[in-house]
């Protein structure tokens, strides 16, 4: 689904992006989500520099965006921030064993469980 910055005036569309409570549309077309608690992207070279980059920036701007993640497609790997007022904070999760706590919609996201069924040797290694 297609996420608006509204503050940024663009449009993007997240590998994933969670609503805690009503979501809200730009229009009666309900394709466009103005409120989400949640982003989640899936890196690629053609995108990971947009991603950590641009696009980050146009999301931050998203008042009600709580949590953005970055998944490392190819290796156990998951880069969390999370606003904490108006400072963003990152933390990373390495390793199959490794989990990422998602306050924002109460969950742990077991990296096992993401990476389950990826067939990269270096990720079932």
């Amino acid at each position: 689904m297609r996420v608006k910055a509204t503050q940024a005036n663009s449009y993007h569309y997240p590998g994933i992006a969670v609503v805690c409570g009503t979501p809200q549309f730009e229009d009666a077309q309900v394709d466009t989500l103005l409120n989400p608690t949640l982003l989640v992207e899936v890196l690629s070279p053609a995108t990971e520099a947009y991603d950590r980059g641009g696009k980050f920036a146009h999301y931050r701007k998203i008042d009600i965006l709580r949590e953005y993640l970055l998944v490392v497609q190819d290796q156990p790997s998951i880069e969390r921030y999370v606003r904490q007022g108006d400072v963003w904070i990152l933390t990373e999760a390495e390793g199959l064993e490794a989990s990422v706590p998602l306050e924002s919609i109460d969950c742990v996201l077991s990296l096992r469980e993401v990476y389950d069924k990826v067939l990269d040797d270096a990720v079932n290694s």
